[in-house]
């Protein structure tokens, strides 16, 4: 029999936890040095000893960046929603997930959350355990693995559960960079993408978020699951590796990161004569800053200045479809077991 002052506790659910990178909570440098200060003190992201980053951090990125970052966001910020995009689409993708289980008749709690900003892993962990759920499976939101990415969600899935008195049973999902309707997906996007420009691309690149090069050599596996999502992509659309390209977006630092650039890329298919080019981001599952202002911003400035004449972005996956099936069947597959 319990003592009377046992509290009441919900239990005997299953949950599902949705993490994607971050976003700031506004557009500006209020909401974006904090941001920034989260992300950039992640030892999985900048693993310098912090004795000598964190000064350089504090005293010299958080009072530059924040500004420059601001303007970026600005550019692509939603202003229907008053959030970012990634932070729009990863709520939508929470949600049909969400309606695809009940309409399966599936009971699983489904929440979503941010490694960097809000909402926090912590608030979507505590969040399920509140609705009652004893076993949670957690997806990051990144097709190929790293560990400045899915590790870096773990390592903050597991510090929360640090705190819990009560732990819930607990899955953390691998990689999906090769997953079939994942590439399916991604084809059936460029098909249906480049249908619509009224013109045919004389390249289609595959750009991906780079890495420090001093990452891979210690044995991240990012560059290989990168290679094989391009490489399964291309076979899929029947392409040759004479019109496909696999590029590094995205550095930060004065390291080596993993080439080739995709800015260099695109600049020497410019000059080279190239006047049609698409580009996709197969390691986003959301369109972001980095696809939205990076790529389809600046690099189509890139490539027009060095006399290309059409560019365009072929969008990620974001809420559409066939993304919510793809995060259904990973989902069903990380709860087997757990539901019928």
């Amino acid at each position: 029999m319990l003592p009377d002052t046992h509290p009441d506790v919900a239990f005997g659910k299953t949950g599902l936890l949705l993490v994607n990178l971050g976003t700031p909570d506004s557009p500006d440098t209020k909401g974006l040095r904090p941001y920034l200060k989260q992300f950039l003190s992640d030892k999985r992201v900048i693993e310098a000893p912090s004795i000598i980053w964190q000064p350089i951090l504090r005293g010299i990125i958080l009072n530059t960046r924040p500004r420059k970052s601001a303007r970026a966001y600005a550019k692509i910020w939603d202003k229907e929603t008053h959030e970012s995009p990634l932070r729009r689409y990863t709520r939508e993708q929470a949600e049909g997930v969400s309606k695809l289980f009940k309409k399966e008749k599936t009971n699983v709690q489904v929440a979503w959350a941010m490694r960097y900003g809000n909402p926090s892993i912590a608030e979507g962990l505590e969040g399920l355990r509140a609705a009652g759920c004893t076993q949670i499976s957690v997806i990051s939101l990144y097709p190929q693995y790293s560990a400045s990415t899915t590790a870096s969600v773990n390592d903050e899935v597991f510090r929360c559960l640090l705190k819990m008195r009560w732990q819930p049973a607990l899955r953390t999902a691998g990689p999906w960079h090769d997953h079939p309707s994942y590439i399916d997906a991604l084809a059936k996007s460029v098909k249906k993408h480049i249908s619509k420009l009224g013109w045919k691309p004389d390249y289609l690149v595959a750009s991906f978020h780079g890495l420090p090069v001093a990452y891979f050599e210690k044995g991240d596996p990012y560059h290989c699951h990168c290679a094989k999502t391009a490489r399964l992509l291309r076979e899929k659309l029947g392409m040759g590796e004479d019109n496909f390209k696999l590029t590094f977006q995205s550095r930060f630092g004065p390291t080596k990161w993993l080439e080739p650039y995709t800015e260099a890329t695109l600049r020497e298919l410019g000059e080279a004569g190239h006047k049609n080019i698409a580009v996709i981001t197969p390691g986003f599952i959301s369109d972001c800053v980095e696809t939205l202002e990076e790529i389809a911003i600046e690099a189509r400035e890139t490539f027009i200045e060095a006399g290309g004449e059409n560019f365009s972005t072929v969008p990620c996956l974001n809420s559409s479809p066939e993304s919510i099936k793809l995060l259904a069947q990973l989902a069903h597959a990380e709860l087997a077991g757990w539901i019928s």
